[in-house]
């Protein structure tokens, strides 16, 4: 099992209008905190059709180089991406930076945060360096502007992690990840699921390398964070159930493996 990186979703910027278009920004408002809500409970393909209403009121409503159009560009690009539609989320995710750098300039943590999701576009295709080099670019903006116990912090160097955990550089990745856990932990709680994702991801670090001693707190803490907050048929708990499930086949605890295999799960 992959260990699970983050894209980004952005919420709405709170701005003054002409009262010429404030029903038009009440609808794109409105659609893009739906569309974010469905993302929340899992239900990506359907955030996906509101999002791409969304996207279509901000260009009909906006300047064309507008940040509400940007982040109906991110939104709608990362529920691609949760879909596995990396062709269409790719050309959405440079269009969104675009207008970013442009509004911001190149040294802004939305300016990372844009190639934060890029990045891990190119990660689960396998595309190593594009996808390093803009991570750590990220990495760079953010210790520049950012404290360095900020969650957006920890988000990217989870993603790195991430990058070098498919590499199987595992030496590399086991740093990253523990201290983007602890940058959530103090910043978000012990039980936010960003947390609980960190923990599974640190987790399947140590069980690819038959460290399942290491492995199993990991596994059923994130489990029990994730069951809590998001729900028993979310597809984030399915992947910490499907890691679960290797751990104990590969750690040859059978009767474990039973009572888990004998869940019911419910595939959004």
């Amino acid at each position: 099992m992959k260990a699970v990186a983050r894209i980004i979703l952005v919420t709405a910027l709170v701005v003054s209008f002409t009262s010429s278009t404030y029903a038009h920004v009440a609808v794109w408002k409105a659609l893009n905190n739906q569309a974010i809500e469905l993302y929340q409970e899992g239900r990506y393909s359907e955030a996906a059709k509101v999002a791409e209403k969304s996207l279509k009121v901000a260009e009909n409503t906006f300047v064309s180089n507008h940040l509400n159009i940007a982040k109906s560009l991110k939104n709608l690009a990362a529920f691609y991406y949760y879909q596995d539609k990396y062709s269409e989320a790719e050309p959405l995710f440079k269009r969104a930076l675009a207008i970013t750098e442009k509004a911001f300039g190149p040294d802004h943590p939305q300016v990372a945060t844009s190639l934060n999701n890029l990045a891990e576009l190119y990660r689960v295709q396998d595309k190593y360096s594009e996808a390093e080099s803009l991570f750590k670019r990220a990495l760079a903006i953010e210790g520049k502007v950012l404290e360095p116990d900020h969650p957006q912090v920890a988000t990217s160097l989870n993603n790195l992690a991430a990058l070098y955990y498919s590499q199987d550089k595992y030496s590399e990745a086991e740093p990253l990840f523990k201290r983007a856990l602890a940058i959530e932990e103090k910043a978000l709680g012990p039980d936010h699921p960003q947390v609980a994702t960190s923990l599974n991801n640190l987790a399947e670090l140590y069980r690819v390398q038959g460290k399942y001693i290491e492995a199993e707190p990991l596994f059923k803490r994130a489990l029990a964070i994730m069951e809590k907050t998001l729900g028993p048929d979310h597809p984030r708990v399915v992947t910490l159930l499907e890691n679960l499930g290797d751990y104990y086949q590969e750690s040859d605890q059978k009767t474990e493996e039973k009572s888990l295999d004998a869940r019911p799960i419910e595939l959004l």
